[in-house]
């Protein structure tokens, strides 16, 4: 047994929080609050910080239980996009299986055969096998016939479609978006709009099938808009976004720095603004590291040629708290979008502090200084925010009641 005193102690899903007792036995949560410590117990002091459900990661594209465990991550639900693609059930329960027993990894099926967006793949065989929901991979599926069929289908076995909402035809070989500052720097872009276009059919697709749709990141004000109407009349979307997205803007590719090459690509401030918002009114509830390292010889690159991703595992918890301490979120808010949100999106067992729930857990110091060096990363270190100054810092992670890290 484990008895962790001293903590606030902040349980997303109940609404809980205060400086309390957690006691773990058996990889399970048997008590929160003030209860009498077992003579057996091991006692970890954790005064002056704060204990949260472990964080779930929802739409990684690397499973790297190393990094998450430095980021206080314990469950990730992991993108179709691996080698090969997750379109066989084979696949689905292989990438089940390998982060067990230190990081529970959970796959989304491919929802079309080698991530195409042509035929759709065996996703009923693929929930079977373990999958938790249905994904288009980094890329949106162009057919709108597609589609339908994917959401109508999806809808039958009651799985959640995870999204890439990009005008496929409009952003082909695009790496930025349309406007001045692309103008400048002479790089191909594609017009902010080709989000909004690909939300509003998805939207629609969504709301003639009743299938539940979540749409990985959504970047602009204009498909933000476009959620919070369709959420307001009944339809079952939900949206995510990245840090880089509330954090950076289009200016952070000066220097044509190809470490702020993403996908979707960076915004205009006015929208990076406005995902500021969204995420303070609930528009977006799921926050996620999109954990996407990609190697040396992949990013010093010139711009254009540079794959797009950023390691973001390790830093997701410190740069989620900027919005509590700009006030954009209490501290409960932005661990929810990280814990029980992501959690019961995707039907997981995790985000809870309830008893009977799994013993993950972080312990982190919310106000601990640090500097982002990607140098010093445990995994890959490739991240735009190399150099800045942040707050927030992992002192433990527990996966089912064993320390699998401390710092």
């Amino acid at each position: 047994m484990i008895a962790i005193t001293g903590a606030r102690v902040i349980d997303p899903a109940t609404g809980f929080d205060a400086v309390a007792t957690v006691l773990l036995r058996d990889r399970v949560v048997v008590a929160v609050g003030a209860s009498a410590i077992p003579s057996d117990a091991r006692v970890i002091d954790a005064a002056g910080l704060v204990l949260a459900p472990g964080l779930v990661d929802a739409g990684v594209f690397r499973a790297d239980p190393a990094a998450c465990h430095a980021g206080g991550i314990t469950r990730i639900v992991l993108m179709p996009d691996q080698r090969p693609p997750l379109d066989d059930p084979a696949l689905v329960a292989f990438a089940q299986a390998m982060g067990k027993p230190d990081v529970w990894v959970h796959p989304l099926v491919a929802a079309t055969r080698d991530l195409a967006g042509q035929e759709l793949a065996e996703i009923g065989l693929g929930q079977a096998a373990g999958a938790v929901g249905v994904a288009t991979g980094r890329l949106g599926i162009a057919s709108s016939a597609v589609m339908y069929r994917l959401l109508a289908y999806s809808r039958a076995f009651d799985m959640t479609v995870v999204s890439h909402a990009e005008d496929a035809v409009l952003t082909a070989g695009s790496v930025a978006t349309e406007g001045e500052y692309a103008t400048r720097l002479g790089l191909a872009a594609a017009p902010a709009f080709a989000e909004s276009l690909a939300v509003a059919r998805d939207i629609r697709l969504a709301e003639a099938t009743g299938a539940r749709l979540h749409l990985r990141q959504v970047t602009t004000a204009e498909g933000l808009d476009l959620v919070r109407a369709a959420r307001a009349r009944g339809v079952a979307v939900s949206a995510g976004v990245t840090p880089a997205h509330w954090l950076l803007n289009e200016t952070a590719v000066a220097g044509f720095r190809s470490f702020a090459r993403l996908s979707p690509p960076l915004r205009s401030d006015a929208d990076r603004r406005a995902v500021e918002a969204a995420i303070g009114d609930g528009t977006i509830s799921v926050i996620a590291s999109g954990h996407d390292p990609r190697s040396q010889e992949e990013k010093r690159l010139p711009f254009a040629d540079a794959a797009p991703g950023m390691a973001g595992a390790e830093t997701l918890l410190a740069l989620a708290l900027s919005l509590v301490r700009n006030g954009t979120l209490s501290l409960a808010a932005a661990l929810k979008t990280m814990t029980a949100a992501p959690a019961a999106l995707f039907g997981l067992p995790g985000g809870s502090l309830s008893v009977g729930a799994p013993a993950d857990i972080v312990l982190f110091d919310e106000q601990a200084p640090w500097r982002i060096a990607g140098d010093r990363f445990i995994g890959a270190g490739n991240t735009p925010f190399d150099g800045i100054p942040v707050a927030g810092r992992v002192r433990m992670t527990i996966k089912g009641g064993d320390i699998v890290w401390r710092a």
